[in-house]
């Protein structure tokens, strides 16, 4: 009987981590708040967007997605915005959206619900102080949602955003990061890029540059349009 009753709460337990899990990282779930990880499946059309940012080589993107007349959604972390101003305010100028990527790129998990709702108020006026534009979309810091989110983003009329392919061209060749993504392009789908590498200064993101160089490519040939988030859902 015993055993019967420490295997039973082993179960329960390991069922109890799985659900967690799936709650903090899971891209379709809402247990922490209103999230998407795809948009709809009736058009040619596909959201590129940009974690990590903004970083010194920001603009080298601006100009390639300018070249193949695509917008894209860039997630800014608020300190990155303070510290490069100019760049931030050139993504909006851009006709790019920018959306809530927290202060400081801390992880979220396993931190208090203040500190979850002041990463993401502190990186939201920021964006607004320097940038004039008010984000309407977040996505958590490495993905990962916590206790407290629900609340501020029903504060801040935010919609949370994951990912229908990541690209992980934080470790990946370009060719592999392109290939990667193209084989998840379909109507809707919401692809994962970094122009910045957890908000450090001075990143080397010459691999993301040319992965998207051939992902736009590839996407126009295929005949996808390449739209911000907002655009794609219809609340543009």
């Amino acid at each position: 009987m015993r055993g019967m009753i420490v295997e039973a709460a082993g179960a329960l337990l390991v069922a109890g981590c799985g659900t967690l899990a799936y709650a903090v990282g899971g891209r379709s779930s809402q247990l922490f708040g209103p999230s998407i990880a795809h948009g709809p499946r009736d058009r040619r059309a596909i959201a590129v967007t940009f974690d990590d940012g903004p970083s010194e080589r920001t603009p080298e993107l601006l100009e390639l997605l300018e070249s193949h007349g695509a917008r894209a959604t860039f997630f800014q972390c608020g300190a990155s915005v303070r510290r490069l101003p100019e760049i931030a305010r050139r993504v909006a100028a851009g006709g790019h959206e920018i959306g809530n990527h927290g202060y400081s790129h801390t992880r979220l998990f396993l931190r208090s619900p203040r500190f979850v709702a002041g990463e993401v108020r502190d990186a939201q006026r920021a964006i607004q102080d320097i940038t004039g534009t008010t984000p309407r979309l977040f996505r958590a810091p490495y993905g990962g949602r916590w206790f407290g989110l629900r609340g501020v983003q029903r504060e801040l009329g935010l919609t949370g955003v994951m990912w229908t392919r990541i690209g992980m061209d934080w470790r990946r060749p370009a060719a592999r990061v392109a290939a990667g993504l193209l084989s998840g392009a379909e109507n809707g789908a919401i692809f994962c890029l970094h122009d910045g590498r957890s908000g450090k200064p001075d990143a080397d993101i010459s691999n993301t540059i040319e992965a998207v160089r051939i992902l736009l490519d590839e996407l126009r040939q295929q005949g996808f349009r390449c739209e911000t988030v907002s655009e794609m859902l219809g609340q543009a």
